[in-house]
């Protein structure tokens, strides 16, 4: 291997007061361009950057990543407000990039999803697919030589802006079949080439359009990459065929994929917490560096140390006073030492914090690693391999981001899907047994306790909730649940801390049992492949039936899938 990379942004968002925070990119909106403030704060994102790159690179990183292409590339047709905003970015990144090669080695990389437009750009070149390509290529043409630091872009071609992103420069999925994003590689390629830079692209998609499948379907795969033979182009892929869950086994693309390959790790779990409490991912990073043993041309690693997700957890990895970030440095380091020093997980904790803090830290981490398997999922519905349409069904259904949903819509699919549920509440019941020894190992082993206590309380509900799933009704459970969100806001008062959303919601689901099951039938299916169904009705039809009732009954989907991410609606495009 000889890339490893992490994500550079954590110091744009100090300061960045946004209740839920879209973590996905840098906030360009909220970084200032003009009046006194300007200076003083990009200084301050200097001076916080310097740290990040000398920490990382002390660590064993080589490469850095920033957004994006959209905010630094210049084109004639951009509104002269937008010009005059992306003229200040470029001199301040020229100076961000200076000091990053000034004081380090680390290579940078620039992030681009596929493809960014203005209002004025659209009006001007229209949606074309050849003239939006050669504009994309102006665009990176520009960049790559008026930034000099830069060593590569990476390329998402499979999600683009969140719905709640105002900026008038925004990203769209431009590239809609494998033929599209092959004939864009091919026109691109060259333009790295001829610079020695590097091409990297991101296999991962959000299941929109007939690419939306990229990250698991072979023949997308396969037809994305055709021909496509330069010392300068990487494929990059996340550990599983879905996003960053636990349960997923290795993607088997990176036994397919002839290409060099990275492997895309998180170290802060957006769905466990991000950094909150111990998720501790060393044990599955060691199973996949074991397993991708038998990988051919396996390039380097990315680790995702702060990007991912909408929630307002705010801890900056590398960046934070008192330990706070601790648990997300325990993985970005642990993952690092796996796959570049070849490292088991004892060796690399042991070398993390000190053999006198390693046996009790090793104690708490496994623990930790039984309550989210056991409790955070519920693993019988985990372990299930679930697609609709172009996208493998997450394994974690009820925590979403920020958000526990305890609800009886959930308590319904829950119970369709998970077969032995008494096994599924004595796992989790054995599981919360854990956390009075968990917060006695914090103290030993000197990690933040607190953050122990406070996932104990989450994990108290989640708990609750699991009950609430699997037994019958029970009135006295629903007061508990009543009575343990109230204790739980009063404990961690929002002034004080980052918490979750508990949504309670014991209304009457509507839809009856067999109902749910034929329409799982249906729309579901257990294997990669499409069913004729699929073919008939699940890709063709549906599509339009949604986008139909989408606009005709908008406030009747509920409102985190209208207004995080990209919508609901992309999955049906």
């Amino acid at each position: 291997m000889e890339w490893f990379i992490i994500d550079g942004i954590g110091p744009f968002f100090r300061g960045y007061e946004k209740k839920r925070v879209n973590w996905s990119k840098i906030p360009f909106n909220a970084l200032p361009t003009d009046g006194p403030e300007r200076r003083a704060h990009w200084d301050r994102i200097a001076d916080d950057l310097s740290v990040f790159c000398r920490e990382v690179e002390a660590a064993g990183f080589n490469t850095i990543t920033f957004d994006d292409l959209a905010h630094l590339a210049t084109h004639p047709a951009h509104e002269p407000e937008v010009a005059a905003k992306i003229e200040v970015y470029r001199q301040e990144f020229t100076r961000l990039f200076d000091r990053v090669k000034r004081e380090s080695k680390l290579r940078i990389l620039l992030t681009s999803d596929v493809i960014p437009t203005t209002p004025a750009v659209v009006a001007e070149l229209g949606t074309k697919p050849a003239e939006l390509d050669a504009y994309y290529r102006c665009l990176i043409r520009g960049v790559l030589d008026d930034f000099p630091q830069l060593d590569g872009l990476i390329l998402r071609i499979g999600e683009s802006d969140g719905v709640d992103v105002k900026d008038p420069i925004r990203t769209h999925l431009h590239l809609k079949t494998p033929a599209d994003a092959n004939r864009l590689l091919h026109q691109l390629l060259p333009e790295f080439e001829k610079r020695n830079k590097t091409l990297i692209l991101r296999t991962w998609t959000v299941g929109a359009h007939r690419i939306g499948d990229l990250i698991w379907h072979r023949r997308t795969l396969a037809t994305t990459l055709k021909d496509i033979d330069s010392p300068n182009f990487i494929v990059s892929m996340k550990h599983g065929e879905s996003d960053f869950f636990r349960y997923l086994p290795l993607n088997q693309a990176f036994f397919t994929v002839k290409q060099p390959k990275i492997l895309e790790l998180q170290a802060r779990k957006e769905y466990e917490g991000a950094g909150e409490y111990p998720s501790f991912t060393g044990w599955d990073h060691e199973r996949f560096a074991h397993e991708l043993g038998a990988a051919e041309n396996v390039a380097g690693l990315s680790v995702w140390c702060q990007t991912g997700g909408w929630h307002r957890f705010r801890r900056l990895a590398f960046l934070e006073p008192n330990d706070r970030d601790v648990w997300i440095r325990l993985n970005t380091l642990c993952a690092l030492r796996i796959f570049k020093d070849h490292q088991t997980v004892e060796q690399a904790i042991a070398g993390i914090l000190g053999e006198d803090r390693a046996i009790a830290a090793l104690e708490l981490l496994r623990h930790a690693e039984t309550v989210i398997r056991d409790l955070l999922y519920v693993g019988d519905f985990a372990a299930q391999k679930l697609f609709f349409r172009r996208v493998r069904i997450p394994p974690l259904l009820h925590v979403y981001w920020d958000s526990l949903f305890i609800n009886n819509a959930v308590r319904e699919i829950l119970r369709h899907f998970v077969k032995d549920t008494g096994q599924a509440l004595r796992t989790g019941e054995a599981a919360f047994t854990l956390f009075p020894r968990m917060i006695e190992l914090a103290e030993q082993a000197r990690l933040p306790a607190d953050d122990l206590e406070h996932m104990r309380d989450f994990f108290h509900l989640i708990l609750l909730a699991r009950r609430f799933y699997f037994l019958p009704p029970d009135e006295e459970l629903t007061a508990d649940l009543r009575a343990a969100k109230k204790a739980y806001k009063q404990r961690w008062p929002k002034s004080i801390r980052a918490r979750y959303r508990i949504k309670l919601d014991f209304g009457e689901f509507h839809t009856k049992r067999r109902t749910l099951g034929l329409a799982s039938a249906l729309l579901l299916r257990k294997q990669r492949g499409y069913r004729i169904i699929d073919h008939l009705f699940t890709l063709n039809v549906l599509g339009p039936l949604f986008r139909w009732f989408h606009r005709h009954r908008p406030n009747s989907i509920p409102k985190f899938m209208r207004k995080s991410a990209m919508g609901v609606e992309s999955l049906f495009r």
